[in-house]
């Protein structure tokens, strides 16, 4: 898939389908969250991986694709018990199956990945996009890969452009990427955050 058009004095965050920053988080009912505008925006932060390197990021966006679409096929099966992430895992637990609750919990990892990666990029001037991925990698889903996947992630990282080339690509004012993109991964970080914490709980165990 060719990498997303930036608009004219625009960034790469006004491309996306959805944002982060849009997807509705019920405070009264417990950090609720819209399982449609959620699965919409993971859907549209896979397109920064065709800016990272197409070809050895695709594991990588394959990896997000497979997990939000295994969330949605059970979204579309049962339309009502989903509204929300949380309802959807509580209602899939509920029939003895857990294949949108995994498929959660790795999309969430594959989401945190991202968010460190790119947050701790633009926080650190300096440091390159490798070094940056490297380190999101060994704390978020390194634990968790067999032996035979953590090559084609390594891969993935020494694929990473440098910096400047890949900022570049996110829009031409440099000050409004990172003001947009610092907004976008702040709102990432909360909703990862409130996932990790329901995904932990006992009631999103199988």
């Amino acid at each position: 898939m060719s990498a997303p058009v930036i608009p004219p004095d625009g960034t790469i965050v006004q491309t996306f389908k959805r944002s982060f920053v849009d997807v509705p988080i019920d405070a009264d009912k417990d950090n609720a969250i819209a399982t449609t505008e959620f699965l919409d925006a993971a859907e549209s932060l896979t397109t920064i991986f065709d800016i990272l390197g197409g070809v050895a990021f695709s594991p990588v966006k394959s990896d997000l694709n497979g997990n939000i679409k295994k969330v949605r096929d059970r979204q579309l099966a049962a339309p009502a018990e989903s509204t929300t992430i949380q309802d959807l895992v509580r209602n899939e637990l509920a029939t003895k199956k857990h294949t949108a609750t995994e498929g959660l919990l790795w999309l969430v990892r594959g989401l945190e990945f991202t968010c460190i990666g790119l947050s701790s990029n633009i926080a650190k001037e300096s440091e390159e996009l490798a070094d940056s991925f490297r380190a999101a990698y060994g704390s978020t889903l390194k634990p968790h890969h067999s032996f035979m996947v953590k090559p084609i992630f390594s891969a993935a990282m020494s694929a990473t452009p440098y910096r400047q080339n890949f900022y570049a690509k996110l829009g031409n004012d440099q000050e409004k990427v990172k003001v947009e993109m610092r907004a976008y991964l702040m709102a990432l970080e909360k909703v990862v955050g409130i996932l990790k914490g329901f995904l932990d709980s006992k009631e999103a165990k199988w």
